[in-house]
């Protein structure tokens, strides 16, 4: 009897050393029974790394910083929310035909409503790149209101003026109200214990997410606890947007706790 072909998934980035992906996958592959790997690689020409994919016969990719907006013109398809997003994460190979999706709206989605409901409630994000674009359309997907705020002004009228939604310069934050913060820039990620905004702006909002998921609890989410806030950490997104990947790529439910249980001794190693 012929054993079945190995299912192989690959990560697209440009650096990808310091990704937790291959080490979550991996785990979740072998636990659903799937023979297979995935395997992180610096890509250094994207089309090339897609011709190769498609002659390598790669089952599926992630797509992560800086690729994922550049990577759609080299896709035969594109998924309805993805296209809206402007940005892919996702891509499955049916028989050479190379289609890209988004799941880092659906990652946030899933995990801000296990806190708290999305319809009609008031969210500012901080930022204006791919995964705030992807978290403004989750939002308002669901039936919630976005309020973009960024450091760089043209950046965030740009995004504001896509999703119809506000827009505020950084210095303004401390004048908004709204249900939930989230920020979807880089600041705070180890190894700098940095906040996006000052100490006391958490104490304006009932709930604080940030996406970044190393450290667990970042210098944001340590300010928005002692304000007695509700905290969501990233840890649970980069869990969600990578279980969504799974299910796209296979077609079955993955294993979301034994994902989140990997990444967590690994940070937890990481931060001692």
């Amino acid at each position: 009897m012929q054993r079945p072909q190995p299912q192989n998934y690959i990560l697209l980035g440009n650096p990808v050393g310091q990704s937790l992906s291959p080490l979550m996958h991996n785990a979740a592959l072998k636990k659903m029974g799937i023979e297979g790997t995935y395997s992180a690689f610096c890509v250094h020409d994207l089309r090339g790394a897609i011709q190769g994919m498609r002659a390598m016969n790669i089952c599926g990719a992630s797509v992560t910083i800086p690729f994922k907006v550049a990577v759609m013109e080299y896709l035969d398809d594109v998924d309805d929310d993805a296209l809206k997003i402007g940005a892919v994460n996702t891509i499955i190979n049916h028989h050479g035909r190379l289609t890209g999706y988004n799941t880092d709206w659906l990652g946030l989605v899933v995990t801000i409503r296990e806190a708290m409901p999305i319809k009609n409630k008031t969210f500012v994000i901080i930022g204006a790149g791919g995964t705030a674009r992807a978290a403004a359309y989750g939002i308002i997907k669901e039936g919630g209101f976005p309020m973009i705020v960024n450091r760089t002004l043209k950046k965030g009228e740009i995004l504001s003026r896509k999703l119809n939604c506000p827009f505020y310069s950084l210095a303004e934050i401390g004048k908004i109200k709204a249900d939930c913060l989230i920020n979807t820039t880089p600041v705070g990620m180890y190894p700098k214990d940095k906040s996006p905004v000052k100490a006391a702006i958490p104490g304006n909002y009932k709930y604080v997410v940030d996406v970044i998921y190393n450290p667990i609890k970042t210098k944001l989410l340590k300010d928005a606890q002692k304000q007695g806030c509700g905290i969501i950490s990233g840890l649970d997104m980069f869990v969600n947007q990578g279980a969504g990947q799974l299910s796209l790529w296979t077609g079955k439910e993955p294993p979301r706790a034994l994902m989140k249980k990997i990444i967590s001794e690994r940070l937890n190693q990481i931060e001692e």
